[in-house]
């Protein structure tokens, strides 16, 4: 997949780096800037399995 991407990008080998560079750098922006908030309400981080004062090896 990646060489097939790499072949359909014109330009010389530094154009090219630059280019997914530049792709990679955007796709890292829209991730943390809108599809991680976004994705974060659904997914249970906050939710604790371990409680205070629950022990009950006691």
């Amino acid at each position: 997949m990646y060489a097939a991407l790499w072949r359909s990008v014109p330009g010389p080998t530094w154009v090219r780096s630059l280019l997914f560079l530049a792709l990679a750098l955007l796709v890292v922006a829209l991730l943390f800037g809108w599809v991680f908030p976004a994705v974060s309400q659904l997914l249970p981080f906050t939710d604790n399995t371990v409680g205070a004062g629950t022990a009950t090896g006691r």
